[in-house]
């Protein structure tokens, strides 16, 4: 075999050197834009910002562009304070949008089925609205606040819905129901020192359950038509019995008004009476001469037509009266 095989140098190309100094300043600028890049955050316009100090509570952040101490001395949790929250209880929205997609799941059905005073049973959906008034206590008074939010909301409903009879969970008491549940839930918040806000509680839905649902429903509308009835009724009465006191007013007014009249006829004929007797008893011959003229005065001006007879003629001129002639009036 051949020993006189050619032997061959590899040489690998040299790094350039980079200048230490460059090196130096290259390693500031980064830990420069580190230091700031975790220094400087923003609070959006519905948040507010919490500040922990190597894990304690020492500040909060109101909107706007804030520093803190950066490389994890000081760490930032922001909370939405300004945004309305919303918890569902006894349904679940799958695809929400103008038309949502719900849907009940094994741990929503179990929530919605309540027991009420008087031994029913209903199936309760409802949703409660909320905000977050005070992030220190949402964030460090419990360790699972929203848990024990819901928590509490369905022990509240479940204590108001117990004390309810079902037509009136049902029918007419719902909404009072609601407000009821709405004011011992935000007790209960702020003895548990949640700092929530309970803005609204409505129940979205209260049937009995499917097997009895069509009973339910029958008598619901046989209440509704009652009070339909009673309403009908009312009306009429008010529409009815204001008139008929109108009229008994306005008939007993008259009385009084003819009573009134009658009395001040009469007390003025006897004081006329009275005026006329005085001057009588003054002078009897002229007063008796003043009435038979002024009574001859009222009588003889209704007659037309006037006969003057005088006693010494007799009975002479007695064919020239025509007495079965008319008396034209």
């Amino acid at each position: 075999m051949p020993t006189n095989i050619p032997q061959y140098e590899i040489r690998m190309p040299k790094m350039p050197q980079i200048p230490k100094g460059a090196i130096k300043i290259g390693a500031i600028v980064l830990i420069a834009v580190i230091v700031l890049w975790g220094a400087f955050y923003q609070i959006a316009p519905d948040e507010m910002g919490v500040i922990l100090r190597f894990g304690k509570f020492v500040r909060t952040s109101e909107p706007g562009l804030h520093f803190k101490w950066p490389l994890g001395i000081e760490a930032l949790t922001k909370v939405p304070v300004q945004r309305q929250l919303k918890m569902e209880f006894g349904y679940r929205t799958t695809n929400p949008g103008v038309r949502s997609e719900f849907a009940v799941p094994e741990e929503a059905a179990k929530e919605s089925v309540m027991l009420t005073g008087d031994l029913n049973v209903v199936t309760v959906e409802w949703i409660v609205q909320y905000k977050i008034k005070d992030p220190y206590k949402f964030l460090f008074k419990l360790r699972d606040v929203e848990k024990t939010f819901r928590d509490l909301n369905e022990a509240v409903v479940r204590r108001v819905i117990g004390d309810n009879a079902v037509d009136e969970i049902i029918t007419t008491g719902r909404a009072r129901i609601a407000l009821e549940a709405k004011e011992e839930l935000q007790k209960l918040v702020d003895l548990y020192e949640l700092g929530v806000d309970v803005n609204q509680l409505i129940f979205q839905d209260v049937n009995p359950p499917e097997s009895v649902k069509p009973s339910f429903n029958d008598v619901n509308e046989s209440l509704q038509e009652k009070e339909r009835k009673i309403n009908e009724a009312l009306a009429e009465f008010n529409k009815e019995i204001p008139k008929a006191q109108g009229e008994a007013e306005q008939a007993i007014r008259g009385a009084e008004g003819y009573a009134m009249e009658r009395v001040n006829n009469a007390q003025g004929d006897a004081s006329r009476f009275t005026q006329m007797y005085k001057e009588y008893a003054k002078a009897p011959a002229v007063t008796r001469k003043r009435l038979y003229l002024e009574t001859m005065n009222d009588v003889m001006s209704k007659i037309e037509k006037k006969y003057i007879m005088d006693g010494k003629l007799g009975n002479n001129l007695l064919p020239l009266l025509n007495l079965n002639q008319e008396v034209k009036k």
